[in-house]
């Protein structure tokens, strides 16, 4: 074969990159759930034949790392020499590189001329997967059967078209088959229409040269990886973040990473972080990963390609019996948004002496939910589940944005115009969190209070909220930012509700949140 073209693999990148963005375009536009059009809770990939991650929409990170390693464990149960052209892939295990139940994954294999040359890789979160409690988060869940019905890799459509005894099966044990079934229809279009598009690419420059490009890919963002670690000065760091609660009587959890830097190589020892703990906060060491991929990035200081050969520099490490690898049957549904968050404020508190350029104080690194669930007359239930920001952290040259999401999110709120014509809630009150900020030499953005009032007889709630007892730190002496809060006022009489709960709410009550400050950086002026 000869040379590669160094412009046509480019071509190619680029070409992997639009298909995987048009994938969530097709989502967006396709899928039922207000979840997945409006705040788009979703994201899409594109792997090698191996499952090696190559190209990925403007998503959502922490689902993006994970899906670095989804077809690889998907691979190892269903091997390719299985597959058949028009095949699709239904699971939501978080054995087979995954994350919670609630985010469905979807795989196409993608056939050339009978040759597997990539895979189709849609992930969706579904409103609700059944379970003990409506939107499948139930806080004190101790194994992850109290969740929501697991899906093992089951192939839910062919050539031939939707194997409907599998969807039956799955739209039996879910509180809102229609919703689902809506959305999945719309992930097996997402997966079609990148099929297209990764064969217009090999009808386009040849199979063998789409294949060689995408192996080029991972060698030349390994490369670049390891250029931006080898800028680092060796050395061992240390850092350390809590969750608001799931330690010992209910303390805080703690997680805790030890980074060594040696040359080009980075590893990343997560195993000084709390054992399991008894609510849903566990997660798994794909999330884990996922979340130190994401952190190197920051770390990097570079706006570089993340796949599979980013990834080839880091070795990270998770403790069985940890939070952050409890095992197969451990509750997990708040891990995926809450604790991965934790993995990431950790790195930076472990760098915030050598890099402190490069880093944000913290912020609303929590998904902020509020999940509404309403029982309807026909026996069937209308969910939502909405996601909050807050102020982020101040930088070294900036004050934070107020009513913001950092990190790993990357999703929106839904309007309150679509929640009035949807859901029996009035939306009462929307405004920015005034002086919430943490004060530094830059300040922190400032929060955001939302108010929902109950006009339904029945809505069942889960809060699920980190950062409203341990707030958002400052950086290099800033001072932290204000935590979350939720208050639930009945009758006149008002109490703050705890970050992770599941509690019924009646016609007439009003549920405000009010979201967190960022971290201030630098020390404060003082005498002006």
């Amino acid at each position: 074969m000869t040379p590669l073209d160094p412009f046509v693999v480019e071509v190619i990148r680029h070409g992997l990159s639009a298909a995987a963005e048009e994938m969530s375009l097709v989502m967006t536009r396709s899928a039922r759930s207000p979840l997945l059009r409006e705040a788009g809770d979703l994201s899409s990939a594109i792997t090698d034949a191996e499952g090696g991650l190559v190209g990925q929409g403007k998503d959502i990170p922490i689902h993006l790392g994970a899906m670095a390693y989804t077809v690889r464990e998907l691979l190892k149960v269903r091997p390719a020499a299985g597959l058949r052209e028009g095949d699709a892939i239904i699971y939501n295990l978080g054995a087979l590189g995954g994350n919670h139940l609630n985010d469905v994954k979807i795989a196409r294999p993608v056939f050339v001329q009978g040759r597997l040359v990539a895979f189709a890789l849609s992930l969706a979160h579904w409103p609700d997967v059944g379970g003990t409690w409506p939107g499948s988060y139930l806080a004190d869940a101790f194994d992850t059967f109290q969740e929501a019905i697991r899906i093992p890799p089951l192939t839910i459509a062919t050539a031939q078209g939707i194997e409907r005894g599998v969807l039956d099966l799955i739209l039996a044990n879910v509180r809102d088959p229609v919703s689902c079934e809506g959305d999945l229809m719309a992930q097996l279009a997402a997966t079609q229409a990148a099929e297209r598009r990764i064969r217009d690419l090999c009808a386009a420059h040849g199979t063998d040269v789409f294949i060689a490009a995408m192996a080029r890919l991972h060698d030349l963002s390994e490369a670049e990886m390891r250029a931006a670690i080898a800028e680092l000065p060796d050395g061992t760091y240390e850092g350390e973040d809590f969750l608001d609660d799931g330690g010992p009587d209910g303390a805080p959890a703690r997680i805790h990473v030890r980074i060594t830097i040696s040359g080009d190589e980075a590893t990343f020892d997560l195993s000084g972080s709390a054992d399991r703990v008894a609510n849903f906060c566990n997660t798994t060491p794909f999330i884990a990963r996922s979340a130190v991929a994401y952190a190197a990035r920051i770390m990097s200081g570079r706006d570089m390609q993340q796949n599979a050969g980013a990834l080839r520099p880091l070795t990270i490490i998770t403790r069985p019996g940890s939070i952050l690898e409890p095992g197969w049957k451990a509750a997990v549904a708040a891990g995926n948004h809450e604790t991965s968050m934790r993995v990431v404020d950790a790195v930076i508190r472990a760098m915030e002496g050598v890099i402190p350029d490069r880093l944000t104080a913290g912020g609303p690194a929590t998904s902020g939910l509020l999940a509404f669930a309403e029982p309807l007359a026909d026996g069937g239930w209308r969910m939502l589940y909405e996601v909050h920001g807050g102020g982020e952290g101040a930088r070294h040259d900036r004050d934070g944005c107020p009513a913001t999401r950092v990190h790993l999110a990357n999703t929106s709120n839904t309007p309150a115009e679509m929640i009035e014509a949807n859901y029996a809630i009035r939306v009462e009150r929307q405004a920015i969190r005034r002086g919430s900020g943490g004060a530094g030499r830059h300040r922190g953005g400032e929060g955001v209070i939302r108010a929902y009032r109950v006009l339904a007889p029945t809505l069942w709630l889960t809060t699920c909220v980190e950062r409203t007892v341990m707030p958002p730190y400052g950086l290099q002496g800033g001072e932290p930012g204000a935590p979350y809060r939720i208050t639930l006022t009945r009758e006149g009489a008002s109490e703050v509700l705890p970050g992770k709960a599941n509690l019924l709410l009646r016609a007439g009550d009003l549920v405000t949140l009010e979201g967190c400050g960022g971290g201030g950086f630098g020390v404060p002026a003082t005498g002006l």
